[in-house]
């Protein structure tokens, strides 16, 4: 009797122990707003309730739950079909899809030392289990058997691309390795995936840190008032009162680079920009990217590739790097030749005005400007009143009406992850929901260099109703300065065009499933043939209003715009060419290859023959592209290049505002692109294979025919 009821006391005290881990669990998840259903207006992510506490819980219980679900999968009993292995694995994961996009948009757009040890913490943990999904080998089983009898099946177009993508992905992720493969993958992936949040990290302080102080007005020679404006306020933020301060963010830096006469300080401001991660500091880049490239090659081999350009390749439309490297060349030479000319046109000012040296790349922008008002009777600083940025996203929200018939609400009272952050409801002409879209335009000392867009949400079928998307449209633009609101470059006009393309497509997104395979040479189409409509006369004429008079962008100065619309194409193809092929250089090193970074960069960049007065747009140690998701694929800007110029062609023939040649864009290209065969959306859209001779044109190196 004793026996049984000290028996029965253990198992008494068991369950308790069992039962009181769930009630654990829940007391935590009910302080968690990621556990909790959101009651925000259109189940927008509760901001105001996140904090740092919540994240690392939410991933844990997140991968849990999927980790759940994929066994479920796995072990079904049912013979494995699309919908019980297929279409169940890609509803599978949605709450940690859901953490996964706050988290690391924020770590991103509002990053800080706390946010960033957690991704530290985090990067092995989500390693180990993508890894564990990847190699699963009764849920491989599954994908096979289904892929085995595809064609038998009657699937969707978008079915069909989903299983073909799916099968591939276990292939690519190791599926077919060995034990011993399978464990030194998984190792790789987690070093890796570590080593790229070192190299973000190292790259954010290195930017947030690199920066020219001015003590005297005199210092300032040359600088209209409006970026004297700028100095002065980005000190007053730093708490260097009465000092003037020009960062390594492209807002600061361009202009301080094009109007001032201290070539000095030109030198001193350019190379703070271009040698960040590579000063032999505490945030030194070098090791950290030798080790990644080292890594990728070792981890192409194990899956059968001679290089990781082969790997990567081998998914995109461009198929592999003899391709690549055959179209850049084919660039190269005309861009080069058009830059070297553009360069002797800038020595020759030298010259003319006694300056006694040569053309560096700290002069490129101030004797570009200088060569722009000789040849075109006007500078950047004259167009900027008619770019403000309001008027800019006017002129978007006017372009999307007239092409497709949107229509922006913005919505005040939602929670956001910053105050300066704008959020619109996207709707069509008939007033129903096309989706969100969250705007933040300007640097900050924990926002990451560029421009992106992202999402907080991706469209996709449940229970045959959509559910709408959540974009994000993330800049480093022009701040306010000296009374004036935000007034943008050229430049940035454009980069406000591109990213929103890339919002469109988001919001656009037709699929019944949320996985997309969107090819890294095909997925800046959207963004990069928005880029046309910026400064057509048409458009220009229902948004350029100057900030102050309202008065109209003078048609003179888009004449002038228009005579000067292949300045500096020279160099501005190049100095992207060149980023291009070092990042394919990089990556089609072999495993086992020795290297040192400085002397493999100068090496690659001489083979070219790039002319000393031209820097790589990113040197490997602050090639944040190379690292982050456009390895071996970064020549993808100008592939697309040739889509969107050929895509645009079309426009041009209807007129830029047809309503029938933009529908048919959206359906063919920006509704499906990612749920079907890139080049095949492309041409039902086009009725034929993109040309090459409209970009060629479009960047002056191609003559117009006569």
């Amino acid at each position: 009797m004793k026996q049984k009821s000290l028996c029965r006391m253990f198992m008494l005290l068991a369950l308790g122990l069992l039962m009181l881990q769930p009630l654990t669990a829940q007391k935590g998840q009910t302080e968690n707003p990621f556990f909790q259903a959101r009651t925000t207006p259109f189940k927008v992510p509760p901001f105001d309730k996140i904090t740092k506490e919540h994240y690392l819980p939410a991933f844990k219980e997140g991968m849990r739950r999927e980790q759940a679900e994929i066994n479920a999968i796995a072990a079904r009993k049912q013979a494995p079909n699309f919908a019980n292995t297929i279409a169940a694995m890609d509803h599978s994961g949605i709450f940690l899809s859901d953490v996964r996009s706050v988290f690391y948009s924020l770590l991103s757009a509002e990053s800080n030392p706390e946010l960033q040890a957690i991704a530290r913490d985090l990067s092995p943990l989500l390693s180990a289990h993508n890894d564990n999904i990847n190699l699963n080998e009764k849920l491989f089983a599954r994908v096979r058997a289904v892929y085995d009898q595809k064609q038998k099946l009657t699937l969707t177009p978008e079915e069909s691309f989903l299983l073909e993508n799916t099968y591939k992905g276990f292939i690519r992720s190791g599926a077919l390795l060995d034990a011993a493969g399978k464990s030194r993958l998984r190792r790789l992936n987690s070093e890796l995936s570590l080593l790229g949040l070192k190299f973000g990290e190292n790259l954010l302080a290195e930017t947030n840190s690199s920066r020219i102080v001015i003590d005297s007005a005199d210092d300032l020679a040359g600088l209209p008032e409006s970026v004297r404006a700028m100095g002065a306020e980005t000190a007053q933020a730093l708490k260097m009162e009465g000092k003037w301060v020009y960062t390594v963010q492209v807002p600061s830096m361009t202009p301080f680079l094009q109007y001032s006469t201290r070539r000095d300080l030109r030198e001193q401001l350019h190379r703070a920009y271009f040698m960040r991660g590579d000063r032999d500091n505490a945030n030194d880049n070098k090791e950290v990217v030798k080790k990644i490239v080292t890594l990728r090659a070792e981890r192409a081999k194990l899956l059968g590739y001679a290089t990781y350009a082969d790997f990567v390749l081998a998914e995109r439309m461009a198929k592999d790097p003899e391709t690549v490297m055959s179209f850049l060349q084919k660039l190269w030479t005309p861009a080069l030749e058009r830059a070297q000319n553009e360069a002797s046109e800038m020595q020759a000012i030298i010259d003319r005005e006694q300056g006694g040296f040569k053309l560096a790349s700290w002069d490129w922008w101030h004797y570009a400007e200088k060569l722009r008002q000789e040849k075109y009777a006007f500078d950047d600083s004259l167009l900027r009143p008619y770019f403000s940025l309001e008027n800019v996203k006017k002129g978007i929200f006017i372009l999307c009406q007239k092409l497709y018939g949107l229509r922006f609400e913005k919505l005040e009272g939602l929670p956001v992850y910053h105050p300066e952050v704008q959020v619109y409801e996207v709707k069509e002409s008939d007033g129903s929901q096309v989706g969100l879209l969250y705007m933040d335009f300007h640097p900050r000392p924990g926002k990451r260099g560029g421009a992106w867009s992202g999402g907080f949400r991706r469209t996709y079928s449940d229970k045959g109703k959509r559910v709408a998307p959540i974009s994000t449209l993330v800049c480093n633009f022009t701040r306010p300065a000296a009374g004036a609101p935000s007034l943008l470059s050229i430049n940035e006009v454009s980069t406000f065009f591109h990213e929103f393309g890339h919002s469109l497509h988001t919001l656009f997104s037709t699929g019944v499933y949320r996985s997309r395979n969107v090819p890294r040479d095909a997925v800046e189409l959207p963004s990069q043939i928005m880029e046309n409509w910026a400064l057509e006369p048409e458009l220009l004429n229902l948004y350029a209003h100057h900030y102050q008079s309202k008065e109209l962008i003078p048609t003179a100065l888009i004449e002038k715009l228009k005579a000067g619309s292949l300045f500096n194409q020279g160099f501005e193809t190049v100095e992207y060419l060149a980023a291009s092929f070092l990042d394919m250089a990089w990556h089609s090193l072999r495993d086992g290859e020795t290297i040192d970074i400085r002397s493999f960069e100068t090496g690659a960049m001489a083979s070219l023959g790039l002319i000393p007065a031209i820097v790589p747009r990113y040197r490997t140690t602050y090639f944040n592209h190379m690292i982050s998701g456009y390895a071996a694929g970064y020549y993808s800007y100008i592939w697309s290049g040739v889509l969107d110029q050929d895509a645009y062609e079309a426009f041009r023939e209807n007129g830029i505002f047809d309503r029938t040649t933009a529908k048919s864009f959206r359906d063919h290209v920006l509704a499906r692109l990612g749920s079907e065969d890139a080049l095949t959306l492309y041409k039902r859209f086009r009725g034929a294979e993109p040309k090459i001779e409209p970009l060629l044109r479009s960047r002056g190196l191609l003559p117009e025919t006569k």
